[in-house]
């Protein structure tokens, strides 16, 4: 027989590639970090000595759920600002507040809540774009969580950096030097908008990606105001712009992209630009809905993004599928449109792609990370259970989230976390709830 460290035993195994594949009865073998099999149970038990083997009789294992659009530590301003369109939640609520508290700890104690949540829902990766990037890469270190870590390119000051200089400056710094082979860490640059990176500030960018061979991940035509403001500022619409100073290219990730023409669709599936889908936070601040099935039959890879919790007010990646799909078919008006198995594709294999990772993560192939989820679909409302597949995505509530793993360690057992201080954390945010709630009210804090 064969040692490994651990045996994952599942009624259902949804290995995402090959596409639309259901495995019953199988099993996971992971050493190292890695599986190393995938084959039926009752072999697993012929094959392999484990120095763990969990049972989950009642479960579809799955991988990990990829996050591809985040700002972690916004969880601090959870329900701070609702019901606002876009541009006045930015410039009258959000802007202001984080002038006001954004800090190394601010970014610490949000992105370990934010971390938390998603480990609870299945999230086993996430991409950010906040200040303080480095925080947020030695949170996710520390906490062993799998994370892409963006740093912030914007024009004006603030609490990280005094200018689009400084921002390029450091991001280099970061991208070049401590996180360049981390197992579970990876860089890209972060410009927030069009609207807030000059063009001098861009070509620079532009440079030093190209220098880095790094991605650049922004928020592009997310609302009708943002083109709107471009085509009043500068005559052309954000992408024409971004394509004019050489940044469509296949290291582009364009989050949002709702309103894009066919022929903008065309360019990116051309050039290799990839797109992030944020349905509910695009559908809380009023942006539209994105003509996903458009870009995926064009071609393009298309992820999935809570973007923060302060937009969409969860970090909870199955419901994001779900809507995702829902919206997908009321958009292309077609019931057919963007199917289960798709839907959890663009969760796991196609967030992976997205960010690059795709030869390491996102689907349950041998050789790769062991970053697993297992859901527990013996509830109420997931049965009886017809098709796996259709309940993990129609059906299934975070709380259903039995195990998570990373780079094969156990980091939800049976839906408690293994390694995090709940009660610490919970403290934690309520300090940080009574520091910005007196600040709104006008209280001393």
């Amino acid at each position: 027989m064969q040692y490994c460290d651990t045996v994952i035993r599942a009624r259902w195994c949804i290995p995402v590639e090959p596409h639309d594949l259901v495995l019953t009865d199988h099993a996971v073998a992971v050493n190292d970090g890695r599986i190393i099999d995938i084959l039926p149970a009752t072999e697993a038990s012929e094959r392999y000595e484990a120095g763990v083997v969990v049972q989950r009789p009642d479960h579809v294992l799955i991988p990990g759920l990829v996050n591809a659009h985040t700002h972690a530590a916004m969880t601090l301003l959870r329900g701070f600002a609702d019901d606002m369109p876009l541009e006045r939640w930015l410039s009258e609520a959000i802007w202001p507040i984080e002038n006001r508290f954004v800090s190394a700890e601010m970014v610490r104690d949000g992105t370990r809540l934010a971390i938390a949540e998603m480990l609870k829902s299945g999230c086993t990766c996430f991409s950010d774009q906040y200040f303080f990037p480095e925080i947020v890469a030695e949170t996710a270190i520390d906490l062993h969580m799998r994370a892409m870590v963006g740093t912030p390119v914007i024009e004006f000051p603030n609490a990280w950096a005094t200018g689009a200089a400084e921002c390029l400056s450091k991001a280099a710094d970061l991208v070049h030097d401590p996180y360049a082979d981390h197992p579970l860490i990876s860089t890209c640059f972060v410009p927030h908008s069009t609207a807030t990176v000059s063009d001098e500030s861009f070509t620079a960018l532009r440079i030093l990606a190209d220098q880095l061979d790094t991605r650049i991940q922004i928020h592009l035509h997310e609302s009708p105001r943002e083109i709107a403001s471009e085509l009043e500022t500068n005559g052309k619409r954000p992408i024409e712009r971004l394509q004019e100073l050489g940044l469509v290219n296949a290291s582009l990730m364009a989050v949002h992209a709702v309103h894009v023409t066919d022929q903008e669709i065309a360019l990116f599936a051309d050039t290799g630009v990839v797109v992030t889908h944020c349905p509910r936070s695009n559908l809380k601040l009023n942006d539209g809905i994105a003509p996903v099935v458009a870009c995926l039959d064009a071609g393009v890879t298309v992820a999935l993004g809570t973007d923060s919790a302060a937009s969409n007010n969860v970090m909870d990646m199955l419901g994001e599928m779900r809507t995702a799909t829902l919206l997908a078919k009321v958009r292309a008006n077609d019931a057919t449109a963007l199917p289960a198995a798709r839907a959890l594709r663009m969760a796991t294999l196609e967030g992976a792609a997205s960010l690059g990772l795709a030869d390491r993560i996102g689907s349950i192939e041998t050789g790769k990370w062991a970053d697993l989820t297992c859901v527990d679909l013996r509830h109420l409302n997931s049965q009886p259970v017809y098709d796996p597949l259709s309940q993990l995505v129609y059906t299934v509530q975070p709380h259903q989230v039995s195990d998570v793993w990373i780079a094969g360690k156990h980091q939800v057992d049976n839906g408690s976390l293994t390694h995090m201080d709940i009660d610490d954390l919970l403290a934690r945010t309520a300090e940080w709830q009574q520091r910005i709630g007196n600040e709104e009210s006008g209280m001393p804090t």
